[in-house]
């Protein structure tokens, strides 16, 4: 059987390497030490960085493809791969777009997909100043400056409010290694997903588009499919995410992110060009899976049903608490179990600390069940997962 071989050693990774069991295969993970979620379960690891190409060099070595778990390798690196015919997927070229917000608006501007309004603070600091005001005064200070590279989970954003506050980011963050953009913050109803794959032979599917709900800068809760989401404006986010997985020659799964703005618009927001965190629910809700079809994809297989197995699917994440709880993990999962044996748990075997995504509960709704009632009872789950706590306040002993 073929060996694939992922960049980085994270629960994206470990998730796939499941997927690749089932498909008889073994996932080679370059992780950076034998703790990485991936490295506990991986019977293929390369130690090292992804930022050394003899790393990257030693677990490409007789793999079919090379993927990511992240777009945190240098470009140049891939490029050095390529050029002694490595099959990156998706390719370096496709990947720029990912790793380098202002490339995304440009190209995605150049393509006439709809993107908020955006400035470049990445030149001479004065200059860029000056631009950041002139910006700023034609949104109203309705802006939201932004890491060019680098920055996830709410980091590398500067929520601002006002002149003052805008000037004060980014008279502290300009002139060293982060460079900067300025985008309009856009008045909108709610954030959502549309997540597809696309193989090396030009092959595409989609998932249903999802609603993501975000807390404190990252994704907490996912609704599959978005509740209410006209049915038109589903499938032109589908197909808007489709052509440009094709325009930009992704291989692989890609991630969306959109708004949709108070007036019913869409606005693209970011681009994951690799499993993403909105489409966890698919591993209990779908019929087939993000991680297999993104192991598909790379590997050029036809690609699975999409199809949800629910009319509702909930996921929530796990995130650390504040103060980790005295109670065992297997002991919080011995509980979750008992009182709700349809949650479908996924830890990612990382050690706890405050706002860390440590894994995830799918909640696949029973004929009949209505998103309220599905999401209350996957976020209810999580929170006991994260605190050993119950929101409404049950007792297990009792």
């Amino acid at each position: 059987m073929p060996t694939v071989t992922m960049i980085g050693g994270g629960q994206l990774a470990r998730m796939t390497h499941q997927s690749a069991i089932a498909l008889g295969q073994c996932l080679r993970v370059l992780a950076s030490g034998p703790t990485d979620p991936a490295a506990q379960v991986s019977g293929d690891v390369v130690f090292g960085s992804h930022e050394v190409l003899d790393d990257l060099r030693e677990a490409a070595e007789g793999a079919v493809a090379l993927t990511f778990d992240h777009e945190g390798v240098p470009l140049g690196l891939l490029e050095a791969l390529e050029a002694e015919g490595v099959a990156v997927r998706p390719p370096s070229k496709a990947l720029r777009f990912a790793q380098d917000k202002l490339d995304m608006r440009n190209r995605l501007a150049e393509l006439g997909l709809p993107v908020p309004d955006y400035a470049d603070l990445s030149g001479d600091v004065a200059a860029a100043r000056d631009q950041l005001i002139a910006f700023g005064d034609r949104n109203d200070w309705q802006v939201v400056i932004k890491a060019v590279r680098g920055g996830y989970d709410g980091r590398g954003v500067w929520l601002v409010d006002g002149r003052d506050k805008a000037l004060a980011v980014f008279d502290e963050q300009a002139g060293g290694d982060t460079v900067l953009m300025a985008e309009q913050k856009v008045t909108m109803r709610r954030e959502l997903s549309a997540m597809v794959a696309r193989s090396p032979y030009g092959q595409g599917a989609a998932w249903p588009v999802v609603e993501t709900v975000q807390r404190n800068g990252q994704c907490a809760v996912v609704l599959a499919p978005a509740p209410d989401l006209d049915r038109e404006i589903a499938q032109q986010a589908q197909q808007m995410a489709l052509r440009l997985a094709d325009e930009l020659g992704v291989i692989g799964a890609m991630a969306m992110e959109l708004f949709e703005t108070a007036d019913g618009r869409l606005v693209v927001n970011e681009l994951a060009m690799r499993p993403h965190n909105s489409g966890h629910w698919t591993m209990d809700g779908a019929v087939t899976s993000q991680f297999e079809q993104h192991l598909r994809a790379v590997l050029d297989y036809p690609l699975g049903d999409t199809s949800p197995r629910a009319e509702v699917v909930v996921m929530a994440n796990v995130l650390g608490a504040e103060q980790t709880p005295e109670m065992s993990v297997d002991e919080r999962l011995h509980h979750l179990f008992a009182r709700m044996p349809d949650a479908k748990v996924h830890m990612y075997g990382k050690g706890e600390r405050r706002d860390r995504k440590v894994g995830h509960v799918n909640v696949v709704g029973a004929p009949g069940d209505d998103v309220d009632r599905v999401r209350e009872r996957a976020e209810r789950a999580a929170h006991w997962m994260s605190h050993a706590v119950w929101t409404d306040g049950w007792d297990p002993h009792a």
